[in-house]
């Protein structure tokens, strides 16, 4: 099923019917992601040859006959991502009224995408960056507070491309689908204010900066949705979660079980979600598959190595506390959770009985989040390595007959 979910999502097999007949004149490709390398090399699939950068993580890098692909850091933004955005803005300086500019976002552009606003330094937003990833901030929210701070976020990415005619394409990893959330909007007019941005820092406990906080106190600078310079922008979400999350409950049902959907905008504490799903599973009756997406969070408690979806399968396999065929995944689908090089977990009724035997102590790796050192240890963390999309968290959990 998450094999499935992946592979619906994969730009080499999805984006081709969003994408539009070659226009003539000149054409530049942009993008940001960790799924913009494989779009760009579905987008030269079709098209051939083009002009153009993309900016993606460290590893997800795609042969492309013209575009140049460039490869920063990830979660947390680094110099590489810095210099490539630059380049990316010089370039739209060279566009005009009769160009077209095909933008290729989705999920990670956010980190990959970066040009620090007047004033703020890399070593300021890098830390800013972290503590936010540990505050358990929801992603809208986190950023909300990006869009404030930086010079192409927000829809300023767009603006620099005016007057050319521009369309994204944009893969979904965030709740509700909101073209605004993915990768912080950069073709996307912005509604917010830095006064929020300020208060949703109070809210989540963190300190900026004190660069961040001024700038955000002398009011920000931002691209409305209303913006003359966004009139010539359409942005197109071609993939979402809810393809994906369909497409495995089709592959369940054929197998013979029944499905229930909880949703593809699930957010929440992850322990605290798994908790919940705990509780449904054991009252269901098999045999039965209950799906669901979204985007959980971590409040960051201690120093272990772990990620949302780890977090999520530990705190289940506690919950469940061995019962008897129970199954369950819960991985990203761009095969990184958090910031390690690792997509999720399995569990099932023997992982306490596996902990145990492997020396392993799943409470305690739930309190200080280690638990991607918990499945390490027990050979039952999932590794695929970069899928080459995003459509956010998958979790299925299989009761059988």
């Amino acid at each position: 099923m998450f094999d499935r979910a992946v592979a619906v999502a994969d730009p080499m097999q999805s984006l081709a019917a969003a994408l539009p007949p070659k226009p003539e004149g000149r054409v530049v490709v942009i993008g940001a992601g960790k799924a913009s390398a494989r779009m760009a090399e579905a987008v030269e699939a079709e098209w051939g040859p083009c002009e153009g950068l993309v900016i993606t993580r460290y590893g997800y890098g795609r042969p492309c006959r013209g575009i140049e692909i460039v490869e920063a850091a990830h979660p947390v933004p680094d110099m590489a991502g810095v210099e490539a955005t630059r380049r990316m803005l010089d370039l739209l300086g060279t566009v005009g009224e009769g160009d077209f500019v095909l933008a290729l976002i989705s999920g990670g552009g956010s980190a990959l995408l970066c040009a620090p606003a007047a004033g703020i330094t890399l070593d300021e937003k890098q830390a800013l960056t972290q503590a936010l990833l540990a505050s358990g901030a929801p992603i809208g929210t986190i950023n909300g507070i990006r869009k404030e701070i930086s010079a192409v976020k927000g829809g300023r990415l767009a603006a620099a491309a005016y007057p050319a005619r521009m369309l994204a394409l944009l893969i979904s990893d965030v709740p509700g689908d909101d073209p605004g959330d993915i990768a912080s909007g950069p073709t996307v007019g912005h509604d917010g204010s830095a006064g929020r941005a300020l208060a949703a820092l109070d809210t989540w406990g963190v300190t900026p900066p004190a660069s961040i906080k001024a700038f955000l106190e002398a009011g920000g600078d931002p691209v409305r949705p209303d913006d003359p310079r966004l009139a010539r922008v359409e942005n197109v979400i071609y993939a979402a979660p809810a393809q994906s999350l369909a497409a495995a409950a089709e592959l369940a049902r054929a197998q013979g079980y029944a499905v229930d959907i909880l949703g593809d905008a699930i957010e929440g504490e992850a322990r605290e979600v798994a908790t919940e799903h705990a509780a449904l599973a054991l009252k269901a009756s098999g045999p039965r598959v209950i799906l669901s997406g979204g985007e959980l969070t971590v409040t960051r408690r201690g120093d272990g190595v772990g990620g949302p979806n780890a977090e999520y399968a530990l705190a289940l396999a506690l919950a469940l506390d061995g019962a008897p065929g129970i199954h369950a995944i819960a991985c990203d689908t761009d095969g990184v959770d958090g910031a390690a090089e690792v997509a999720g977990a399995v569990i099932g009724p023997d992982t306490l009985s596996r902990a145990q035997a492997a020396g392993a102590d799943p409470a305690q790796a739930l309190a200080i989040n280690d638990a991607h050192s918990f499945f390490y240890k027990i050979d039952w963390q999932v590794v695929p390595g970069p899928t080459l999309t995003n459509v956010n968290d998958f979790r299925a959990i299989l009761i059988e007959g």
